[in-house]
């Protein structure tokens, strides 16, 4: 897949862990969790919308766009 989530990323900059962030965010801890491997298929954009909340970041600072080489 072309988009990669750096969820990961951001919570290590921020320092809050995954029972931290899913508690502010109000989001189950095995869902944020799967956002966080990247085993997740969807995204709501009241979940992202509350992400970047909580972490004072941009969608773009979760979201990164990778172009797939075409064989």
């Amino acid at each position: 897949m072309a988009i990669i989530l750096r969820l990961d990323r951001m919570m290590a900059d921020r320092k809050i862990s995954l029972n931290e962030l899913s508690e502010k965010v109000g989001v189950a801890n095995v869902n944020l969790s799967k956002i966080k491997t990247g085993k997740v298929s969807a995204i709501r954009f009241t979940t992202l919308d509350a992400i970047c909340d909580v972490l004072d970041c941009q969608p773009g600072d979760i979201l990164e766009f990778r172009r797939e080489e075409k064989e």
